[in-house]
């Protein structure tokens, strides 16, 4: 797969950072879950595109390992934010993020471009443990702030069980996606119109 194509589909747009790493398994509810963080390789293009390491940061250093510990932090987050939007306490899991959110955050430099304006550029080598600590650092910002925990909402699709921020007018969003489960909710509640007209014409 292209990057560009493997980009596109691990773009989830929830608002939150912390939302978008959660939102790489898809249909958690369904037999057949879809799990979108396979490969290193698949981790890098998630990194870059979600903007943890600036454009072009080189990311030789990902591997099996670092695949792992995205994968736990990935799950942790998912317990959590549904724990708090089911009114659970989950406070071992809870200590967990912090425990993670307390790592040092990647430095930064700002150097010159080809261009000559300037752009950000990682101090040093990507660090697994600070880039999980950024993601984990989201995640107690979101759930510290009663503003964007107001906006917390779980897509209504039947298997789907992603969390984004409704900024919507009127906070009137549905699906994580209207193309996706929106339209499977469409198109379901087509045939059981279809379904129910066919047994009142009999």
């Amino acid at each position: 797969m292209a990057a560009s194509a493997a980009s596109y589909e691990l773009r989830f747009d929830s608002g939150r950072l912390c939302l978008d790493l959660v939102a790489t398994v898809g249909g958690r509810l369904s037999e057949a879950p879809v799990e979108r963080l396979d490969t290193p390789e698949r981790l890098k293009v998630w990194l870059l595109g979600a903007g943890i390491v600036p454009s072009g940061t080189v990311l030789d250093v990902v591997d099996g390992l670092w695949l792992t510990r995205f994968h736990a932090a990935r799950d942790l987050l998912h317990r959590v934010v549904h724990a708090e939007l089911d009114g659970r306490a989950a406070e071992p899991d809870l200590e967990r993020v912090n425990a993670l959110a307390a790592a040092a955050p990647p430095a930064l430099r700002a150097v010159r471009g080809a261009d000559g304006g300037l752009v950000r550029v990682l101090a040093g080598a990507p660090d697994c443990r600070e880039l999980v600590g950024q993601v984990a650092r989201d995640a107690v910002e979101l759930l510290t702030d009663p503003a964007a925990r107001g906006q917390l909402r779980r897509c209504e699709g039947e298997t789907c069980s992603l969390v984004y921020l409704d900024t919507s007018r009127g906070r009137r969003r549905r699906w994580c996606s209207s193309e996706v489960c929106g339209n499977r909710e469409r198109v379901a509640r087509h045939r059981r119109r279809a379904v129910n007209g066919k047994a009142a014409s009999r």
